[in-house]
Parts: structure tokens; C-alpha cells; sequence
């Protein structure tokens, strides 16, 4: 039977159903004002959920979210009144980043312009690399260097943490990799040696696979993806069957490696045997940047953001536990449906792909006015930012690619971006020497950063939410603090 909120007098009512993104219902449709708020409809939806503590939602009535009330979100909108309206209901983060708003440190110690910044896992520790041929180490409570990592004797092109925190590899234009202790700064192993021409893209295997972190994907200019042994230090594999450079790598949390090259393909491996499984064509140009909707959980491993602390701390327990911990995050981020990828190319356009079970593109998006330098997925998946040389960056629906808006602003290309871990900002660093801070939900600026002294190569958001790093031509690195007390994480 239909349940019914108390009626107001000669206010229009109608029957609504909950449902969850997926389309099951919650309950039985019930009758509600047409001026209820997404206040009332959050008691209504929790007390049907039965959760032990209530859960912030949001709420979408065709692809609208319920910002003020029903009513003013279905204006303009053409509803049978006597047909029951469904609403969507989707679970927000539990805690929530803070903007970042004061630029805390600029870090100088770098003498060539800073290539890459990366946050480790937890955030505790964060690791750049240069045109310098070195990767420093920066201690994050004192913000000052705390290591500097020499070996390499080129430009250190990429770097990438270990899903553990435990181990971060850097690839250089010289075509080597190596490995390094954050908790050191010394040399791990010796050096990767195969490559034979520059490293461009370095990913682990994800945490809940192997809780070791002890394999390491290498993408290169010479056409091939690598797969090292980091504990034996040697190569596994080599993937060949691209005809150009490769442009990037990720490995999957279902088994399988994707990489992208400028021979214009997409190809997806086997990461046990590797074997190619299917190749996946439709860019028009070379493919420049690939983003998993599971990229973040992967790179967070075992690291719960809601429970992040002022002065990060590794994630302890045995590899089992780590196994496991990571493995329950991931099949909640993934859900039911295999993981996405989208890609961005110099052809001005992006793909939104299933690439575990087709090779036929679920949409071609297209708007930008040049090509496109990098896509990401939001933490909870359910946005895709892709930043241009066009100088704008634009949000687009992270299950079906449909273009949501393009946040303007920078009056220079676009180089990087970067998700806050509760999927409600987003960073940027451009050529005009800014970083700006965007609000996803009203789609505006939040923060102009200006401090650079030239072009920002670089930028990374805490996977803990605290910083905000960027680092580019001009040399130094720059954190900026999220506000507040004790620049605390979680409000």
C-alpha cells in the first residue's frame, strides 16, 4: 500500500518511487507535496534504507538533482501527474573536503622545472620529479626537503607510488626505472633496464591482486609495454603489438592492463599471460591519456579517506588484512558493472569505453576546441573532467559520457587536474601560471591560486584531502592547506 506524507492544504501532491543508480526500488511509491525539499526526502529515503547511521544523499529526477524542491526542479519538465515519478537516489561521501584556500610552503630545492608531483596512498608522503634528473622526497609536517633521490641521468618523466606507500618508481628519458623508499630516499633493487627509448607512463598492480605491490607496468616510446618483477628485479614481460609510442598504462582491478598509443589504438591485455584480448579503435589521432572509473580506489588501496587522520599515517595490518580491505573498496566502487575507461586524444575528442566486454565505444564525446591533455574520473565515478588546450575543462556523466558543463577560467591550456577525495573539487594547473579550484556541484570556481611564477605542469590533491601540490617550470613546489581548523580534513 501506498504510504502518504501529512497533506498541506491546496498544495499539488505526487506519487514518487526511490530507486537506487542501478534502478532497483526502494519501498513503495508514495504521495508527497510537490514543494517537498531534499532535506525531507533525505529523513524519508534513511528511514527506508535502515541504515544504523544516516547516509547524505542526493537526489535526481531525470538526470536533475533536487536542489531547492521537487517542484522547482520539475518546472519546465513536462510529468504525468498521475504516473509515479521516480527519483534517484545516490549515496555522497561521508566527510568532506575542505577547499583549499592559503598557499602554506613554496618549496625550492628543485634546479629544472618540476615534471611530476605525486601524493603517496595515505598522503603521507609526497615525492617530485624533475628535469633535474632527480626525485625529491618532501617531509609534509615541516614541509621542507627531506630527500633527494639521484641516479637517474635524464629527465625523470613519471613517477608512481605503490599502492602499499611503501615503494615509489620514477621512469626517465634516459629509458630507465627506479625504485625508491620513501622512508629513506635510497635506491631499491637495481635499476629497470629494457626500455630503448623514453619511460612515459609507470602503474603498479593494484593492491587487492597483490598485496606485495610487487609487479610494475612500464609504458615507453618504443612501442612496448614492460612488466617488471620489482622483487627479482627483472622484466616479466614484454607487450608488443603497438606500432607508435605508447602513450599510457593502467592496470585494471579486474586482471587486465589497457594501454594507449599514437598509433590511435587502445589495446587491452591480459596482465596474467599477456595475452591482447581486443584492440579498440575510433580516435582519429594519437590517443594521449586513458582513466579508469576505478583509478582512484586503486591508487588508494587500503586507505579509507573517510578515516584519514591530521598527520597521515601508513595503513597497518598483515598483507592478508591489506588484501582484503582493499578488495571490499574496490568491489564497492566497481559494483556490478566492469570497470569503464575513458580517453582523451589529440583529435580533439573523447571515448567512453567497457573495454572488458566490448570494443565498440559506449559514446564519442565531443566539444573540446583542441586536444585533450588529461581525463580523470571523480573518486565515487560518477564524473569525468578532461582538461584541453582549449583552456577550459569540461564534466561529463561518468556512466554515459553525456557533456554536463565546461568550467572557464584559464586563459592558457590546461595541462593537469586532480579530484579531492569526496568527489566535490576539483584542481587544475595551467600554462597561465594559476591553479584553480572548482566546486562540481554548482559548477563554478571556487579558488583562484595564482603563486606560480610560470607555466604548472603538475598538480595532485591528497588521496587524505589536507594539500594541494603543483610544481612546474619555474622550479618549486607549492602546497596549499585546506582551511579550517587544523586544516582538519573532515567537517
Amino acid at each position: 500500500m501506498a504510504a502518504s506524507m501529512p497533506p498541506d492544504e491546496d498544495v499539488q501532491r505526487l506519487l514518487i518511487q526511490f530507486r537506487d543508480e542501478a534502478g532497483e526500488s526502494l519501498g513503495s511509491p508514495f504521495d508527497v507535496p510537490v514543494t517537498i525539499t531534499p532535506d525531507k526526502l533525505q529523513l524519508v529515503c534513511n528511514a527506508l534504507l535502515q541504515k544504523d547511521e544516516p547516509v547524505p544523499l542526493a537526489f535526481f529526477v531525470h538526470d536533475v538533482e533536487i536542489v531547492a524542491s521537487l517542484e522547482k526542479t520539475l518546472a519546465g519538465q513536462s510529468v504525468e501527474t498521475e504516473k509515479v515519478l521516480d527519483i534517484i537516489y545516490q549515496p555522497q561521501a561521508v566527510f568532506r573536503v575542505r577547499a583549499v584556500t592559503r598557499c602554506t610552503s613554496s618549496l625550492e630545492g628543485h634546479t629544472e622545472a618540476v615534471i611530476s608531483v605525486a601524493f603517496s596512498p595515505t598522503g603521507k608522503y609526497l615525492a617530485s620529479g624533475s628535469g633535474d634528473t632527480t626525485v625529491r622526497f618532501w617531509d609534509l609536517s615541516t614541509e621542507t626537503p627531506q630527500f633527494t633521490a639521484k641516479g637517474h641521468r635524464h629527465w625523470v618523466l613519471s613517477i608512481a607510488w605503490s599502492p602499499d606507500g611503501k615503494k615509489l618508481a620514477s621512469g626517465c628519458k634516459n629509458s630507465q626505472i627506479f625504485l625508491w623508499d620513501p622512508a629513506t630516499g635510497n635506491q631499491i633493487g637495481r635499476v629497470l633496464s629494457g626500455h630503448s627509448k623514453w619511460i612515459t607512463c609507470l602503474c603498479w598492480e593494484p593492491l587487492h591482486i597483490n598485496p606485495e605491490c610487487r609487479y610494475l607496468a612500464s609504458a615507453s616510446k618504443d612501442g612496448s609495454i614492460r612488466i617488471w618483477d620489482t622483487l627479482m628485479g627483472r622484466c616479466d614481460k614484454i607487450l608488443t603489438s603497438h606500432t607508435q609510442s605508447v602513450t599510457c598504462v593502467k592496470w585494471g582491478g579486474d586482471g587486465l592492463l589497457y594501454s594507449s598509443s599514437q598509433d590511435r589504438t587502445i589495446k587491452v591485455w591480459r596482465s596474467q599471460d599477456g595475452v591482447l584480448c581486443r584492440t579498440l579503435q575510433g580516435h582519429a589521432h594519437w590517443v594521449n591519456t586513458m582513466a579508469l572509473s576505478t583509478d582512484y580506489v586503486l591508487r588508494t588501496g587500503a586507505f579509507e579517506p573517510a578515516e584519514a587522520t591530521i598527520n597521515p599515517q601508513d595503513v597497518s595490518g598483515s598483507l592478508a588484512e591489506l588484501k582484503d580491505k582493499a578488495q571490499q573498496r574496490y568491489d564497492q566502487v566497481r559494483g556490478q558493472e566492469p570497470e569503464r575507461l575513458v580517453s582523451g586524444s589529440d583529435d580533439f575528442t573523447l571515448f567512453l569505453w567497457r573495454p572488458a566486454e566490448d570494443k565498440k565505444p559506449l559514446e564519442r564525446m565531443t566539444g573540446h576546441q583542441a586536444l585533450i591533455n588529461q581525463v580523470l574520473f571523480s573518486p565515487d565515478t560518477r564524473i569525468i573532467a578532461s582538461a584541453s588546450f582549449d583552456k577550459s575543462i569540461k564534466l561529463w556523466d561518468g556512466r554515459t559520457g553525456k557533456y554536463l558543463t565546461s568550467l572557464r577560467g584559464h586563459v592558457s591550456a590546461v595541462y593537469q587536474i586532480a579530484w579531492s577525495a569526496d568527489s566535490r573539487l576539483l584542481v587544475s594547473g595551467s600554462s597561465d601560471s594559476t591553479l584553480k579550484v572548482w566546486d562540481a556541484k554548482t559548477k563554478k570556481l571556487a579558488i583562484d591560486l595564482p603563486g606560480h611564477a610560470d607555466e604548472v605542469y603538475a598538480t595532485d590533491w591528497s588521496p587524505d584531502g589536507q594539500r594541494v601540490a603543483s610544481g612546474g617550470k619555474d622550479k618549486c613546489l607549492r602546497i596549499e592547506h585546506s582551511a579550517g581548523p587544523n586544516s582538519s580534513l573532515v567537517t
